[in-house]
């Protein structure tokens, strides 16, 4: 328990926070510092997410654990959509839209 707080204390003094992705399979945690802004954290996942951003959409672990799923996340009115310019928070579970397109052959 020593350990636990001493590592989140440490990684807060950072000034770093965590996001989620959430699959059908599988959950991750990506590592931002603090003030990042949405298109700059898709980047932490893969630099085509940054490139060709187009809004996350977010809920908070704290509503996934109250409400026990996505779909009853969305009925309380918890789920939104936001633009490039969010600063995630700690804590956010996103889902990254994007489209990224080849340039035009010449």
């Amino acid at each position: 328990a020593v350990v636990s707080t001493q590592s989140t204390g440490g990684f807060k003094a950072l000034g770093l926070e965590y996001f989620f992705t959430v699959g059908a399979d599988e959950v991750r945690a990506w590592t931002i510092q603090k003030h990042t802004k949405a298109p700059q954290a898709a980047g932490k996942i893969h630099s085509d997410m940054e490139r060709g951003f187009i809004k996350a959409e977010v809920y908070k672990y704290e509503d996934i654990v109250e409400h026990k799923s996505e779909a009853a996340v969305k009925a309380a009115g918890r789920y939104r959509m936001e633009g490039k310019n969010y600063e995630v928070q700690d804590g956010d579970i996103l889902m990254i839209k994007f489209n990224v397109t080849d340039a035009k052959k010449k």
